[in-house]
């Protein structure tokens, strides 16, 4: 019996030689191969990693602007030629979503709470320290429109009452002094509107004032009040957080807490 036939049925003793030395060439090229594959891969996660948002923007649902009266928790309580009434009560948790503010406007806080503003583009700011009840503040959005939008990140309410100054031209009304009645605190005054702050323990009055120009009161902290005008009966409410009144121009009153509680207002005039 031919001895290489037995230790190598299949093939000859020169094709054994020949694979084995072509065996280490073979080997070096699939060592090649495993390096350029783990080399690509290494590329595609750091690539991944440096270009997260790459897939993700696309996938982004677009942003929608809304406009003031069509934000949640945005309501449009009262409206005539001259100003619009906004009534914002945004419950803890939930989101006024982005939304534009193109008109003048003017409003005060009646329920303080912790909230994250942001505007189109920027980060969210939140402020350390909330502002109180019965801040008051002016923008001026019509030189400078404003898209954000408002998140409550406390566990009570956020409460905004305010109102856009529909009319353009400033300086249409008559101005108004009221430094003769020390209870009225100025907290306004600017070319589109002035406001005071009236705040009345359980029975004290307010003497008489006289309204030259058109305006709001805005109820920061309601209670029982007597309004007195000259020609016409005494007239008493019920006044309650949030409440406002429309105040027509040219009208001499005054004011008297006759309930328990301490009752705090703010009066705007227009300009």
């Amino acid at each position: 019996m031919d001895l290489r036939r037995a230790l190598y049925p299949y093939h000859s003793l020169t094709e054994v030689r020949r694979r084995a030395q072509l065996q280490p060439r073979v080997q070096r090229l699939l060592n090649r191969e495993a390096d350029m594959k783990s080399f690509f891969s290494a590329i595609f996660v750091i690539a991944a990693l440096a270009f997260p948002q790459a897939g993700s923007a696309q996938d982004a649902p677009p942003i929608h602007v809304l406009p003031v009266d069509r934000t949640p928790f945005h309501v449009i309580a009262f409206a005539n030629e001259y100003v619009r009434m906004l009534n914002a009560e945004i419950p803890a948790g939930r989101v006024a979503s982005y939304h534009q503010h193109s008109t003048d406007s003017a409003f005060v806080i009646v329920e303080s709470a912790k909230v994250r503003a942001q505007e189109m583009g920027r980060e969210a700011v939140e402020r350390e320290t909330p502002s109180p009840p019965g801040a008051v503040s002016y923008a001026g959005y019509t030189k400078k429109p404003k898209i954000h939008q408002v998140i409550n990140v406390d566990s009570k309410p956020f409460h905004v009452v305010g109102f856009e100054i529909v009319y353009p031209e400033a300086g249409r009304f008559a101005q108004s002094s009221r430094e003769a009645v020390s209870a009225y605190k100025s907290v306004l005054d600017n070319e589109r509107v002035r406001a005071w702050r009236l705040m009345l323990d359980p029975g004290d009055s307010a003497s008489p004032i006289t309204q030259k120009a058109p305006g709001v009161r805005i109820v920061v902290k309601g209670g029982n009040l007597v309004e007195s005008e000259v020609g016409h009966p005494d007239h008493e409410m019920v006044l309650k957080s949030g409440d406002f009144i429309w105040q027509e121009q040219n009208v001499t009153r005054a004011l008297r807490n006759v309930g328990t509680t301490k009752i705090e207002l703010v009066e705007f005039e227009l300009r």
